[in-house]
């Protein structure tokens, strides 16, 4: 087992907030493998990069020896996680859940050792729990606590509905972890009253309480936005290599620490090493394909990230756009799109027609919510 000053490190990197790093402490120090959950709820086939922010943490835990339990959510995604929603979120059936959940198992082996993952579906204990189960546990929260979580405070505050079973969520994640007996929880940093809810459970079933470790949300293309589908920022971890490759070289070179961070696998010293040596002059584009390049080898393989930055690098010395180009219907249709303010270069609005910018430079073009096109000047 790795020392514990070493573990912390590697635990600690991109983490958003961790509860409560004592009681970590002492839980490494009895020098077992600690228990790790991760839940995910099947509700769309496939993963973008955001999602992996959690499965990536999995396996630094992995690498670190201990037991990491890999949930997916096939009772409570047919109820739907309200965190974050301003309206009742459709529940989804469970043939839906099912056939998703087989999908997720392929993709996150991808990252995930499959011989060091337990993979768990919570039907397993909440099938037999039952209606007189479910009334037990619902008496173990009130609804004015219910009612501290954000989401919910503020469909309240708005006369907006909140369905009963929406208030069943947060206990049957917390529940979860007894059922899991989980020494250590990781979620979103939008996560957070669900995953205490978890440690006060336990406490009341005579567990020790759960740490909790919250990730921060991965911003999308835009750098702006949360990474997601419906804003078609995202980077999907089964699109062709080509189209991973070019979108990460698109990410600016801001958010490109951010994405190292919390995508690469690279140590802590290695990515201080790059951000020296762009602070000494390298250039930035040179450091954005090692991890463009990484990202498409862990999804496909070597041979493929070579492809990917090959044909990049001939697409763009040659001058070609991408396909994704024509994002407005005529040049009078881009101008008013950039006197309402709906044209971002870089996620920064345009308001000026005569920008002057460098030859050779990337950018990422936004027009509306949905259209996106990385750009190179030439």
């Amino acid at each position: 087992m790795v020392d514990i000053e070493s573990q912390l490190a590697l635990i600690r990197r991109g983490v958003g907030e961790l509860l409560i790093e004592a009681d970590l402490v002492e839980k490494l120090k009895a020098g077992r493998p600690l228990r790790i959950k991760a839940g995910f709820d099947p509700t769309a086939p496939d993963l973008h990069l955001g999602h992996t922010v959690l499965i990536n943490k999995l396996r630094h835990f992995q690498d670190l020896g201990h037991h990491v339990m890999f949930l997916i959510g096939d009772f409570t995604g047919m109820i739907g996680d309200p965190t974050g929603k301003n309206t009742t979120r459709p529940p989804l059936s469970r043939e839906q859940i099912l056939d998703n959940a087989r999908t997720y198992q392929d993709q996150v082996f991808k990252i995930l050792d499959p011989d060091k993952t337990e993979i768990c579906f919570n039907s397993t204990w909440f099938d037999p729990l039952g209606a007189a189960g479910m009334i037990k546990l619902a008496a173990q929260h009130t609804v004015a606590r219910m009612l501290e979580r954000d989401d919910f405070s503020k469909r309240y505050a708005r006369s907006q509905p909140i369905a009963i079973h929406e208030f069943l969520y947060p206990l049957c994640q917390g529940y979860d972890s007894v059922a899991m007996k989980a020494d250590v929880e990781l979620g979103g940093t939008d996560q957070k009253f669900n995953l205490l809810v978890g440690r006060e459970l336990q406490k009341h079933y005579g567990q020790t309480p759960q740490c909790v470790l919250m990730m921060p949300l991965l911003e999308g293309l835009d750098g702006i936005n949360k990474m997601s589908k419906s804003l078609g920022n995202y980077i999907g971890i089964t699109e062709p290599p080509s189209e991973i490759f070019g979108k990460l070289m698109s990410v600016s070179d801001t958010l490109m620490w951010r994405y190292f961070d919390l995508l690469s696998f690279r140590e802590n010293k290695e990515i201080a090493r790059l951000k020296a040596e762009v602070e000494e002059g390298r250039n930035p584009r040179d450091v954005k394909v090692l991890l463009a390049q990484e990202i498409v080898a862990r999804f496909y393989s070597s041979k493929d990230a070579e492809m990917a930055r090959l044909a990049f690098e001939a697409q763009f010395q040659r001058g070609l756009m991408p396909d994704e180009m024509r994002l407005t219907s005529s040049t009078s249709d881009a101008l008013r799109m950039i006197a309402a303010g709906g044209v971002r270069l870089n996620g920064e609005k345009v308001s000026d027609r005569d920008l002057v910018l460098d030859a050779g430079s990337i950018v990422v073009l936004q027009v509306g919510k949905r259209r996106f096109a990385r750009v190179t000047l030439v």
